[in-house]
């Protein structure tokens, strides 16, 4: 059984790097899908992998959406599925991603000597939760692309080694482009490639965890006009979109922010600023449990929209806001098996 599990963990290890060694940064300035020719690269070897396995009906369509089936040997088994997706966030951070094995034995790790970068325990106590243990870390000068390509590994490993001898209905697998931004992958899926009666997404938490609710997420763009002029004679013309930017965003709550909230404790998230002499645009992300929370989050941007242009009768501001997904315990409240299973 070690050598088992040893030999699980080498495939585990050696699916990952392979994948991570694919630049695969979803853009959010691009319109196509996938947003980046990485992803669609990612796809094509991943659609390889699923045939060499023995999956059958492995399709990628021209949006490097990737779906396959492990036919089942208990024909009255539901079928299910398993979901992840191809891209990784795009941060600003260098897309070459050098993963790495350490073992962890409560002392800082040095993660890139010619750096000098360091994995420091006092900055991500968390990771005292893997003392003795081998982890896999970056270079620092990334992100790893765990999210989620370690779910991707997971779940080829998983679809690899899956017994026979096991009983299982059809096991459907799909990998989706551009989730980090907006989940466009999944919206643009062909259902009928992926029949199955319900699905796990593979995207995070602790060994174990199973996540039984979601957010209620929209994004939102707002865009401050402003009033050109120069700084010699701007008093009283001047209206700078950058401030106007700033303004906005001090009207919201601080503690209603990702890292003053927890457990089920909605937020504001302003994450992209980009401005010149005229104009300003601001990237919110909104959160919130439940549905009149999330609704009352999004009146609040309107609220606030509506007041700036009061205040500043010569500047401008837009907003659109977007809706991203849903709170996935209103549809386990209709169909429990996959919680059950």
């Amino acid at each position: 059984m070690r050598m088992k599990s040893m030999r699980v963990r080498e495939e585990l290890v050696s699916r990952f790097f392979r994948y991570a060694a694919i630049e695969s940064q979803s853009n959010g300035r691009s319109q196509s899908l996938p947003s980046s020719p990485g992803q669609a690269a990612l796809a094509a070897l991943l659609a390889d992998e699923m045939r060499a396995i023995g999956l059958e009906d492995v399709f990628i369509d021209a949006h490097a959406i990737v779906t396959g089936v492990r036919r089942g040997n208990r024909p009255a088994a539901p079928p299910i599925g398993f979901i992840a997706h191809l891209d990784t966030v795009d941060v600003g951070l260098s897309p070459v991603v050098r993963p790495q094995v350490l073992r962890f034995k409560g002392e800082d790790l040095c993660i890139n000597r010619q750096e000098d970068i360091w994995l420091r325990v006092a900055e991500h106590p968390q990771i005292l939760d893997w003392l003795g243990e081998e982890i896999i870390v970056g270079d620092g000068t990334s992100v790893l692309g765990a999210d989620n390509k370690a779910a991707i590994a997971v779940i080829m490993t998983l679809i690899a080694r899956l017994d026979h001898e096991v009983g299982h209905g059809d096991v459907f697998v799909a990998f989706v482009p551009d989730e980090e931004i907006g989940m466009r992958g999944a919206k643009a899926m062909d259902l009928s490639r992926f029949p199955c009666d319900f699905a796990y997404t593979i995207d995070c938490c602790e060994l174990g965890e199973v996540v039984l609710e979601t957010f209620n997420a929209a994004s939102c763009e707002i865009v401050f006009t402003g009033v050109s002029a120069h700084p010699m004679s701007a008093k009283g013309m001047l209206v700078n979109p950058l401030l106007l930017a700033m303004d906005f965003i001090s009207h919201f709550d601080r503690e209603e922010t990702p890292e003053c909230t927890d457990e089920r404790q909605g937020f504001f998230w302003f994450k992209d600023l980009i401005a010149n002499d005229s104009v300003a645009s601001l990237t919110a992300l909104i959160r919130d449990f439940d549905t009149d929370g999330f609704n009352r989050r999004k009146h609040r941007i309107a609220e606030v929209a509506e007041k700036m242009r009061s205040r500043y009768p010569t500047g401008n501001v837009r907003y659109q806001i977007t809706d991203t997904y849903r709170n996935i315990s209103t549809s386990l409240a209709r169909d429990e098996r996959a919680v059950a299973l």
